[in-house]
């Protein structure tokens, strides 16, 4: 990690603020070897009890990656019941789609697949490059939310069971990506950069994230294994037939050409920094792999150019249309209403009251 954060800071010993992050983290939530297996086991026990006499006993999202896949893997070994669930947002790669297939057959494992009415979701995408913030990833990711919660809640199951990992994706800068569970400011951008409705998109308000979170059990199980991508990749090609598609969450068309063309050349930030710096922490590469890999482009160039037409095309962008967007100032986050400024001005409204009030009462003194 660099200054392409603009938030970072480095420790008297030149340590950066994600790796000291990256260390409490795996401190207080990962647990390996014996312990992971004890504690992953009390999880399991706990997930079928709450799951008797269910169909399934916890919800899964899939992508077609190697997280959520060896997930998947895991929890069928561990004797559970999921049901998988995918979100097709239109830029599914086909290998994407043959993975997952090909997995959850051999797995005999359920799926449920969320299509998004590709007009409505074209046009919020549209909206957030408009919007000029640097992760147009976030309609996406919401909406993955949104389904996860709602599957959980229809199907009356407790337990959600994610491939998200401390190990692997613990250095992303808040100034690179921000606002996934935030309604608010989705629907801002959506009503100023954008031109229709939302009425079928998969939302959470945060009044309704609130009591989801309260009633369902999200547990992120490679946090109790002893995670290590590459073999985990070996696994799931012998075991299931699963194969790789390259990068990281090149999965999707549109995350490939997103994160390793649009950000690089508009914002100056590089992905792989924060996934190759948690590779680090974690052992899985050294830092002089890394560095060599950040020399080379993210991923073809013959490729990002076919993605770039393709992308336009399908988002019914003009050539013009697409560079005036690249061409926009560079915004972030926080400059657009989120529930976030939203509970912060609360707290300072409410703190300025404190103090003008504790003021008064030392004067009348």
């Amino acid at each position: 990690m660099d200054t392409t954060d603009p938030d970072i800071v480095f420790d008297a010993q030149g340590v950066c603020n994600h790796c000291l992050q990256y260390d409490a983290n795996v401190t207080k939530y990962v647990f390996s070897g014996a312990e992971g297996r004890r504690r992953l086991a009390a999880i399991v026990d706990q997930v079928k009890a709450d799951g008797k006499g269910k169909k399934y006993d916890c919800i899964m999202g899939v992508s077609g990656g190697v997280d959520s896949t060896y997930s998947v893997y895991l929890a069928k070994e561990a004797g559970l019941r999921p049901l998988a669930v995918h979100l097709d947002n239109g830029w599914d790669s086909e290998l994407a789609v043959k993975n997952i297939e090909r997995v959850l057959r051999k797995l005999e494992i359920d799926l449920r697949t969320v299509v998004l009415d590709w007009e409505e979701f074209r046009d919020l995408q549209v909206a957030f490059l408009k919007a000029s913030t640097p992760d147009s990833e976030i309609p996406t990711d919401h909406a993955i939310i949104s389904v996860m919660f709602s599957h959980a809640a229809m199907y009356g199951v407790r337990h959600v069971i994610t491939g998200f990992n401390v190990r692997t994706e613990s250095h992303i800068p808040r100034a690179w990506s921000a606002g996934h569970s935030d309604w608010r400011y989705i629907s801002t951008v959506q009503k100023r950069f954008g031109k229709n409705s939302l009425p079928t998109y998969p939302h959470t308000p945060f009044l309704r994230l609130l009591r989801l979170r309260r009633a369902q059990v999200w547990t992120h199980i490679l946090n109790y294994v002893d995670y290590h991508k590459e073999r985990a990749k070996k696994v799931l090609a012998s075991e299931v037939g699963w194969v790789d598609y390259g990068g990281k969450h090149h999965e999707s068309i549109y995350t490939r050409f997103y994160q390793g063309y649009i950000l690089p050349r508009k914002f100056g930030f590089d992905k792989r920094k924060a996934h190759f710096s948690s590779l680090i922490c974690s052992g899985q590469m050294t830092r002089e792999q890394a560095l060599a890999k950040l020399e080379t482009p993210p991923y073809p160039l013959a490729e990002q150019a076919a993605d770039r037409v393709y992308v336009l095309k399908k988002l019914q962008l003009t050539e013009d249309e697409f560079e005036e967007i690249m061409c926009r100032p560079r915004l972030r986050y926080d400059d657009y209403p989120s529930m976030d400024r939203f509970y912060r001005g609360r707290v300072y409204r409410g703190l300025r009251v404190i103090y003008r009030a504790t003021a008064k009462r030392l004067l009348r003194k």
